[in-house]
């Protein structure tokens, strides 16, 4: 039995791990869960899982949920910061970490489970684009399982089961191509907010589904590829394949390439990762070749040129040390301003282009330490918000 706390449990990976925890009682328990400030949706999972601890990020949401659970008799006790984020992924009643918390806020809370003997359930990219460098040396030092919930990261992983690491030639990492496909440079000038968040495949929160857009979900995956699986930047190719059937795809040595298929639904990776190294029962809907989805199967190049966040994580995967980091947070910064309305689309990628540009002569050659890291985080959002406000 596999006990779960939960980092980010009102978001959408949180919901459908806790989907996979209620249809296998008997195999997992629920003993933490966390979330930023949605109380509603944390209380009515509170009430089903009976939690032994929770925490909110906001303090003021965090005592009225407390006082929710009081008044109805139930004992779950309410943290709330990032301690409190802390304290569910240490928790001692706990083996395993789902990471699910959106953003480089994922990065801490994994990184003390990690200290603490947890294993990490991973679905959060910015935890390994950030800290990536400190993470995967932290995994094989304190002898826990890191394991993979991103689609494509567990089709890659699982397409790597019995084979040989020194075989691997390639990795081909598939890619919606996210509502903007085939649109050109001109075309991406005039595109609007709602454009943006109609994805056409997948059902995700705002953060990611912007990332989809701009193409930059495939870079992050690019530098995470490059942790999880020792393989260097130049090795690992985004493919378009807009039908989202093919989930990720390896290439050996010999010419042959693995690929993993299904339906496109995160409940199968989360619950390939919760049961490994075993297998769980069939919780999805079973796949079928001759759904009329599969009867038109196609691949395209990812266009770099148009989507040019791309690329650059490329620049920065190469770099490595801090550079993914300035990268990952300032366009956290500039998808927040495009959600409120304050740049357009392509505001985006100009404001993560030049917070990289100018902060990466500053970030040569620094340690990386955890404090380092969230240093250059906090630096280049601070940056970043700067040239969105216009003071830059």
């Amino acid at each position: 039995m596999r006990r779960l706390s939960i980092l980010g449990s009102t978001g959408s990976i949180g919901k459908q791990t806790l989907e996979v925890a209620r249809k296998a009682p008997s195999d997992f328990t629920v003993e933490s869960l966390t979330c930023g400030g949605d109380i509603d949706t944390l209380y009515s999972q509170i009430e089903e899982f009976r939690p032994k601890v929770c925490s909110v990020v906001d303090e003021q949401k965090a005592a009225q949920l407390s006082s929710r659970l009081k008044e109805a008799g139930i004992g779950t006790e309410v943290l709330t910061g990032k301690e409190g984020n802390i304290a569910c992924a240490t928790l001692d009643s706990c083996d395993t970490v789902v990471g699910a918390i959106v953003g480089f806020a994922g990065l801490e809370p994994v990184y003390h489970g990690i200290l603490a003997g947890k294993d990490i359930a991973l679905a959060n990219k910015e935890t390994l684009v950030a800290g990536g460098d400190i993470i995967m040396p932290l995994i094989k030092e304190k002898g826990v399982k890191m394991l993979p919930i991103d689609s494509e990261h567990s089709a890659i992983w699982q397409c790597l089961k019995g084979e040989k690491r020194e075989d691997l030639d390639r990795i081909l990492i598939t890619a919606s191509g996210g509502p903007f496909r085939g649109m050109t440079r001109e075309q991406l000038e005039n595109v609007t907010l709602q454009d943006a968040l109609h994805h056409p495949t997948w059902n995700m929160g705002g953060k990611i589904t912007i990332d989809s857009a701009t193409m930059m979900n495939k870079g992050l995956e690019i530098i995470e590829a490059h942790h999880l699986y020792g393989i260097d930047c130049d090795r690992i190719d985004v493919v378009v394949h807009p039908q989202s059937i093919i989930h990720s795809m390896i290439r050996l040595k010999d010419g042959s390439v693995l690929a993993q298929m299904g339906k496109p639904s995160m409940v199968l990776p989360i619950e390939v990762a919760l049961y490994y190294p075993d297998r769980g029962p069939s919780i999805v809907k079973e796949f079928d070749p001759f759904d009329i989805a599969c009867s038109n199967i196609t691949f395209e190049p990812c266009d770099t040129e148009v989507f040019r966040l791309v690329k650059l994580a490329y620049e920065a995967g190469r770099k490595g040390g801090l550079v993914p980091t300035v990268m990952n947070a300032a366009n956290e910064s500039a998808v927040r301003a495009y959600l409120s309305g304050k740049i357009n689309f392509l505001g985006i990628e100009r404001t993560v282009f030049e917070t990289v540009e100018k902060m990466e002569p500053s970030i040569s050659g620094i340690d990386l330490t955890i404090e380092s890291v969230e240093k250059a985080d906090s630096d280049a959002r601070i940056y970043a918000d700067e040239i969105i406000a216009g003071k830059i």
